[in-house]
């Protein structure tokens, strides 16, 4: 996708190829808007990250389990336990402080801002987001570790 125009660009051989820190990053995506998740989770892997979808925050924590993510994509308004309560408890979890949190949401408005900064979200991005901004945020994360988020 292009930030312009949201579409899907094919890769080339060669950018499949490559052998880059992304590789090895895992990400969480959760969202209860099945097909965006599952987009989303589709376009992640196709730029090459290891992905595990899930459709509510019950879901995620189980997918924790076994996938040990290194950064999350969270929707924040999913119905019983929201992306607000979602980050705490990835926070909470061993590792969590290393973690990426990414809040993807349609809200925008100051409180909501403010109250993603204080659960622990690292970035927060209006629906729908570029493919190459995550693209970008997340191989520099894979690449540098926490000091590369802004």
């Amino acid at each position: 996708m292009t930030a312009a125009t949201n579409e899907m660009l094919p890769m080339s051989e060669e950018q499949r190829g490559t052998e880059t820190p992304a590789k090895t990053l895992r990400v969480l995506c959760v969202d209860d808007n099945t097909d965006a998740v599952d987009t989303l989770g589709a376009v992640l892997d196709l730029l090459g990250f290891h992905v595990a979808v899930a459709h509510d925050a019950a879901s995620a924590l189980d997918v924790c389990e076994n996938f040990a993510p290194q950064a999350a994509i969270l929707d924040i308004t999913m119905p019983g336990m929201d992306g607000y309560e979602l980050a705490g408890r990835l926070r909470a979890r061993p590792g969590g402080r290393e973690m990426l949190l990414i809040a993807l949401t349609a809200l925008g408005d100051y409180r909501s801002m403010e109250r993603m900064a204080d659960v622990g979200f690292d970035l927060y991005y209006a629906k729908p987001v570029s493919s190459d901004l995550l693209r970008t945020v997340l191989t520099d994360f894979a690449a540098r570790g926490r000091e590369s988020v802004p």
